[in-house]
């Protein structure tokens, strides 16, 4: 049996944005669920905009989403004598040839064709057929590479997301598969890669499927076996308009700096396309056992952000406190604030934790523990009136005189407050929350005071 083998193949001419993830993640989850191969590759042929930074954006970004690979990364610019070997074995069998076309005379081309009404395509004026004189050889024009595509017949597959696709060899032309700095043109390098890498099952987004009828002829033409392709639909942006590099894509490493969790991230772009029943919330584990190539969906999905906080959130509720604290210890140090990521900390993000839809919103509320507090003058207005004020000296002297420091003494001497004054709760519980914590909503005092020191809830108390 053929051992199953998928890749992903970003460009690193920006951020992996949302889109290429996903395609990562469907090619990732299938070689799992299969038993087989995993493979990155860099197709970094387009020399002038191609960057080592987002290349390592890249890398740092299948990383954190632990879409680990089995092969790569395999970079295209490594492989340029193997692609210029097989374009020499093309032109030998006929099925590549030399064009000496220059810019200007494409231009010319094109205007004519427009001026007749008719699509824009190369002419074959360097296409060799039996009988046919071309053009003498011009001197001081080095050649491309065309790939002798076939005049006629059909083009089909059967698409993994799409279903049967037929497309007619006469709406296609002679592309380039070789440029004159011998730098090989995307849809050449692609199907040479393929092959090599016996990539078997191809996932990516459907503004691939013009590419593929050269691609599977460029595959016949070598006589190399063709993988199945799979193609997905677009994201949309919550504006209905696609999400692109170009178009309001956020880069993943963007996502992780919001504070989401991978786990979220994979969970929710998996469901942007991919369905297992009304399952909502899954794991890694789960759909590397339900990701067989199916329930892939033919229509565009829509990018909501309140559906990724919700699935964020849930992943939060569920996370080991400990990590919590590296992450929030992270985030606060972008906000200036230096916490330790110790056991406090994690005991800290446990009681908030339920409250949060990201890290970012985590040390937002744990801020109060390591930096001063500003309540706002209508909070200070509203809850520490000039009636309450004997009361908070009242409760600060008891939480002074505590034999033990922790939210069952905290809470008793509240009440024991509350009973004195012959007060209700929130009476005090408000006041309470604005002088330590600096906001008048939180969880539980007793059980918020008890992550603070004494010494400093004492001092916000006492003003």
């Amino acid at each position: 049996m053929t051992t199953v083998r998928t890749r992903i193949a970003p460009s690193p001419t920006g951020f992996l944005h949302l889109g290429t993830a996903r395609t990562a993640l469907y090619s990732w989850a299938f070689a799992r669920h299969h038993g087989g191969h995993f493979v990155l590759r860099i197709e970094d042929t387009d020399v002038a905009r191609s960057t080592q930074d987002s290349v390592d954006q890249i890398l740092a970004s299948m990383h954190w989403l632990g879409l680990d690979y089995d092969e790569g990364p395999i970079y295209q610019m490594q492989r340029l004598e193997r692609y210029q070997a097989v374009v020499e074995q093309m032109i030998e069998a006929g099925t590549a040839y030399r064009c000496y076309c220059t810019p200007e005379e494409l231009d010319a081309m094109r205007e004519a064709q427009r001026a007749r009404g008719e699509k824009t395509r190369y002419d074959g004026r360097w296409r060799p057929e039996p009988g046919k004189t071309l053009p003498a050889i011009p001197q001081g024009v080095t050649p491309v590479v065309r790939f002798r595509n076939p005049l006629d017949g059909i083009v089909s597959w059967d698409d993994l997301v799409k279903g049967p696709i037929s497309i007619a060899n006469e709406e296609i032309d002679d592309l380039i598969i070789l440029r004159p700095d011998g730098v090989p043109t995307y849809n050449f390098a692609v199907v040479v890669d393929d092959w090599d890498m016996k990539i078997t099952h191809v996932f990516r987004g459907d503004e691939h499927i013009n590419n593929t009828p050269w691609q599977i002829n460029i595959f016949n033409a070598l006589g190399a076996p063709l993988p199945r392709f799979g193609h997905c639909p677009i994201i949309l942006g919550d504006d209905g308009l696609k999400l692109s590099k170009r178009r309001g894509a956020v880069s993943v490493t963007a996502y992780e700096d919001a504070g989401y969790l991978p786990e979220a991230m994979l969970n929710y772009l998996a469901r942007l396309g991919w369905s297992h029943g009304d399952d909502e919330l899954f794991t890694r584990e789960q759909m590397v056992q339900w990701f067989d190539g199916s329930h892939l969906a033919k229509s565009p999905a829509q990018w909501d952000p309140a559906k990724l906080s919700w699935v964020n959130a849930h992943y939060i509720k569920q996370a080991d406190d400990a990590r919590l604290a590296a992450l929030v210890a992270a985030q606060l140090a972008r906000l200036d604030v230096k916490a330790e990521a110790d056991e406090l900390l994690a005991r800290r993000c446990a009681l908030f934790k339920d409250r949060c839809n990201t890290t970012v919103e985590l040390a937002q509320w744990l801020t109060m523990y390591y930096a001063e507090v500003n309540p706002s003058e209508q909070d200070l207005a509203q809850h520490v009136t000039d009636a309450i004020k004997p009361s908070l000296v009242a409760l600060a002297a008891k939480l002074e005189a505590l034999a033990a420091w922790d939210a069952p003494s905290i809470n008793a001497a509240i009440k024991a407050t509350i009973a004195e004054a012959g007060i209700k709760m929130p009476q005090l519980a408000l006041p309470v929350r604005v002088l330590v914590c600096g906001r008048a909503q939180t969880p539980s005092i007793d059980a918020v005071l008890a992550l603070f020191s004494r010494e400093k809830v004492l001092e916000r108390l006492r003003g």
